[in-house]
């Protein structure tokens, strides 16, 4: 394990590669969930005609988790 003089982890350049290809791994994986999210939304929305005015936009700035406030 690479340390440095403060005593702070330091991942050498391997360890460092798998965690940006993870990392990238999991940004593409929530695009994909995003996606189908907004892609079910739409469908349930064909039930309720007032509400196709709604934009996908709108609809997931909705449901999305950092939009909900927490708890107290």
């Amino acid at each position: 394990m690479a340390r440095d003089h403060d005593g702070i982890y330091q991942p050498n350049a391997k360890a460092r590669k798998q965690q940006e290809k993870d990392q990238r791994r999991m940004e593409y994986r929530r695009a994909i969930e995003i996606y189908c999210d907004q892609r079910q939304l739409l469908r349930d929305l064909v039930d309720y005609p007032e509400l196709q005015a709604l934009t996908v936009w709108q609809s997931s700035a909705a449901t999305s988790p950092r939009n909900v406030q927490p708890a107290r």
